[in-house]
């Protein structure tokens, strides 16, 4: 059986690469000490074989083996599209 593969969901910043996206990941965490709940905010660079992602699409990403020096994750599906503005 193929061991379960991280997944995360995320909004697209930037699309300015060739077939690569980066995708900002939100999670919050409680402060160990002080109780405080904390947003923390991590950048993933993920593949976008397409180039169909657009700033501000929701998308879910799949780690996956290293593309390149610093892309280790494949973007799955987009899940919500941003508003277009005319």
């Amino acid at each position: 059986m193929r061991e379960q593969r991280k997944q995360l969901v995320g909004w697209v910043s930037s699309n300015k690469m060739d077939k690569t996206v980066v995708v900002k990941v939100e999670r919050t965490v409680r402060h160990r000490l002080y109780g405080k709940v904390l947003r923390q905010v991590k950048k993933y660079k993920a593949h976008d074989e397409q180039n169909e992602c657009q700033i501000g699409d929701q998308v879910r990403i799949l780690e996956s083996r290293p593309l390149s020096r610093e892309k280790r994750w494949r973007v799955v599906e987009i899940l919500e599209r941003a508003e277009r503005e005319a």
